[in-house]
């Protein structure tokens, strides 16, 4: 049992994306609504942004603020004050993506651009790293460096599907 709460806290990633699409499957298994096509794809939607992006982005903000030398670590790094910056990030990323969970399209498109660049960047990070200095650790290469690619992939799909369904964010007036 220990291996495998380490192995879903080490790939917290994919193991948030999975909870979010088990949560979203119960959701509608368990609902008296009618299963139609845009209800799955709030569902999937709304828990994605709970799971693969606020719980996870909020787990990568503890990791990286109060233990920021493991995280280090674990992706191949020194660790210095960049880990608090990291995690910081994370919890901006996480607040928006709550509040995102219910939101509006615009809120939505927040939600999932902001952590797309950071992801995508982070992607080609790792790459150089595993190509420059051959860093192969765990945090650096296999399941972090595919999810840094699927959840933003995941993410603009969803946008994409959603974009006539939801009302855009109110405008205020002008004073």
């Amino acid at each position: 049992m220990a291996t495998f709460i380490r192995l879903a806290l080490s790939n917290f990633p994919l193991t948030f994306l999975i909870l979010g699409l088990i949560v979203a499957l119960l959701s509608l298994m368990f609902s008296k609504q009618p299963t139609t096509s845009d209800r799955i794809r709030e569902e999937i939607f709304a828990n994605f942004l709970l799971f693969a992006l606020g719980i996870s982005y909020f787990y990568n903000f503890i990791m990286h603020v109060f233990f920021g030398a493991m995280s280090a670590r674990f992706i191949g790094w020194q660790n210095s004050p960049f880990q608090t910056e990291v995690g910081f990030a994370s919890l901006g990323f996480a607040v928006v993506a709550f509040l995102a969970v219910r939101g509006c399209h615009g809120l939505r498109v927040g939600a999932v651009i902001g952590p797309a660049c950071f992801l995508l960047g982070a992607a080609a990070g790792h790459i150089r790293e595993i190509v420059v200095s051959h860093n192969f650790a765990p945090g650096n290469a296999g399941v972090m460096l595919y999810m840094d690619v699927l959840i933003p992939v995941i993410g603009l799909a969803l946008l994409w599907m959603e974009r006539r369904s939801l009302p855009p964010c109110p405008r205020h007036a002008s004073q």
